[in-house]
């Protein structure tokens, strides 16, 4: 479910750019993490004053979900996009896995990824970021899922899913360890034999 920010009363014109100070605030939990993101340095990286903030976004817990919907379409849906169930799994899984190594690593502001990373441990002391955590997982081994269906037909199902379980977490691992400072270049390698091993047939297990 995605929260929807608190409407405006009247005679109270908007004095911020939205979409930039929701980006603002998506930088600053990915960055700082959920715990270390107070109201007062969201307040200041977004350059929206605390009442605007509350009367705008809601409380903190609806802005991490903003920022959480936010990341997912501006950022996620670009590596997801190369999962199409419409070509060679092997290549597919490949090139979301560049796609996904690229974003975890191109800004050291903002190493790592804010769902596998900063998601995922405030998931550990919340029930809707819990749901919200289970639902991302789920969407992503969906579509792994149909990406290795497609590519060869006659794996069994159960197989399926627990070769895209595998690819699932192997994409988490691979953003903790980015935020953890492992070159770009190990992580490639990593996720090279993750491929090779998950996408091929039966057999090569």
């Amino acid at each position: 479910m995605t929260p929807v920010p608190q409407k405006r009363g009247p005679g109270r014109p908007r004095s911020f750019d939205n979409a930039a100070a929701l980006e603002s605030a998506t930088r600053c939990f990915w960055s700082r993490g959920y715990a270390r993101a107070t109201m007062g340095v969201l307040s200041r990286e977004m350059s929206v004053p605390r009442a605007s903030l509350y009367a705008h976004f809601g409380d903190k817990d609806g802005l991490f979900l903003l920022a959480i919907d936010h990341y997912a379409r501006s950022r996620s849906a670009k590596a997801l996009a190369h999962l199409t169930g419409q070509g060679d799994a092997f290549a597919e899984v490949s090139r979301f896995f560049d796609a996904a190594i690229t974003l975890v690593t191109s800004d050291p502001a903002t190493p790592g990824c804010l769902i596998a990373c900063v998601l995922s441990e405030a998931a550990t002391a919340d029930q809707r970021f819990q749901e919200v955590l289970v639902g991302k997982t789920q969407k992503l081994e969906q579509r792994l899922s149909t990406c290795l269906r497609a590519s060869d037909a006659g794996l069994p199902e159960d197989e399926i899913r627990a070769r895209a379980g595998i690819l699932a977490a192997t994409v988490r691992g691979l953003a903790i360890s980015a935020r953890a400072g492992i070159p770009a270049d190990t992580l490639r390698e990593t996720a090279s034999m993750a491929a090779r091993l998950t996408c091929g047939n039966a057999q090569s297990w």
